[in-house]
């Protein structure tokens, strides 16, 4: 769940930062250790369990283990921020809040690697602190810097930066105080699905129940405020008539789905690119001098695009529209409840799989609309035909 949004803060932070992501290699192979290790780390929640010793060492090992790729991406893009020019824009903001709250997440995840610490811990609000660390702070505000960051890409609106900061601020804090508490309450005792408590179980002071509970009540309100604005800003920006069309290169970006118009075509490019380079549309915008190690802007993005697309593709073979892969996509929810509750609805979900890749392999590979011929650069410079705001 985590792995696209650490790709999205990649791809978000160099560009705020006006650098190169640092240790491009490390970062692409730290993701590949973090699948292949989160394999191992998930029983770490099930040390009550009776798992016997031999599987807690393993998951207490590999819950160790994990700490060393997610801690070098924390660190490549900390690197990456160093030094940079950094722009606070609200997809920015949305990334940096992720390396923070991941951090934190982490560092209590880590102490599941203690089997003794783990074994209390289990079913505690400790772990619904620790859980919603790494998948809010990390997996959510990831997917959040995401939808700001293309969504001029997508729709050729660009959200509303003061009802972005207004989402950004509630949700951060309000997850904070949220989850925050959870932590105290959790090494305190209490346990999680928990309706009530006595006042003899309430503690006192700075570690008395209610009080936390109420500060995390209230800190939900202000979270759930804060998404709710997200759908608002969604709202204003399709809605309103002052919202203007977004700019081809809104953030100054870096990479190649940006070289594309807004909202893509279906075939992305009437020209195949040749890349030469990690960041490919920065380096077509930008020159670099070696003796002063710095970039001057010798294209626009519209300049690149027109470059790129003037010698177009006299033909460009597009597959057909299909119902099938929506078909095939609701038939395994059939088989996956029928596997665990009824063998018949089982077999009715392998008929469905059956049935629609069949009629998926079948299909035409051609016909009558499946083909994009681009207009010759004269007519309109390898650019479909002009599309809504809305796409």
């Amino acid at each position: 769940m985590i792995l696209p949004s650490f790709g999205i803060v990649s791809e978000v932070i160099p560009v705020f930062s006006k650098k190169p992501l640092f240790g491009y290699p490390i970062v692409a192979m730290s993701g590949a250790a973090i699948g292949f290790v989160g394999w191992g780390v998930w029983a770490h929640h099930m040390f009550a369990s009776g798992l016997g010793p031999v599987s807690v060492a393993v998951f207490s090992m590999s819950t160790m283990a994990i700490a060393v790729p997610t801690g070098v991406k924390i660190v490549n893009w900390v690197m990456t921020m160093w030094g940079g020019k950094i722009s606070f824009t609200i997809p920015m903001l949305f990334a940096i809040a992720l390396v923070v709250q991941f951090t934190i997440g982490g560092l209590s995840g880590v102490t599941h690697a203690v089997a003794p610490a783990d074994t209390q811990q289990t079913d505690t609000y400790y772990i619904v602190a620790h859980f919603h660390y790494v998948l809010f702070g990390g997996a959510v505000f990831g997917l959040f810097s995401g939808f700001y960051y293309w969504w001029p890409k997508m729709f050729r609106r660009q959200l509303n930066d003061a009802i972005g900061k207004w989402n950004f601020w509630l949700m951060v804090i309000g997850m904070n105080l949220t989850f925050g508490p959870m932590h105290i309450l959790g090494l305190q005792g209490q346990p999680r699905r928990m309706m009530v408590w006595t006042e003899a179980r309430a503690g006192e002071g700075f570690f008395n129940f209610g009080f936390w509970n109420r500060v995390a009540s209230i800190g939900s309100f202000m979270l759930g405020i804060g998404v709710l604005l997200f759908l608002v800003n969604v709202i204003y920006t399709h809605k309103s008539k002052k919202v203007a069309i977004a700019p081809l290169d809104p953030w100054d970006a870096r990479s190649l789905e940006w070289m594309t118009q807004s909202p893509p075509q279906e075939h992305n490019f009437d020209v195949l690119p040749t890349v030469n380079n990690l960041d490919e549309f920065f380096h077509r915008k930008y020159e670099t001098d070696s003796s002063t190690h710095g970039v001057t802007q010798v294209h626009s993005a519209e300049e690149v695009m027109a470059e790129l697309n003037a010698h177009p593709d006299e033909h460009i073979h597009m597959p057909s529209r299909s119902y099938w892969p929506i078909l095939l996509a609701f038939s395994l929810p059939v088989i996956g409840y029928g596997v665990i509750y009824n063998r018949t609805l089982m077999a009715v979900g392998a008929g469905l799989i059956l049935l629609t890749m069949f009629g998926w392999a079948m299909e035409p590979s051609t016909s009558p609309d499946d083909d994009f011929d681009p207009p010759a650069p004269g007519e309109g410079g390898g650019h479909t035909k002009e599309l809504s705001p809305l796409g």
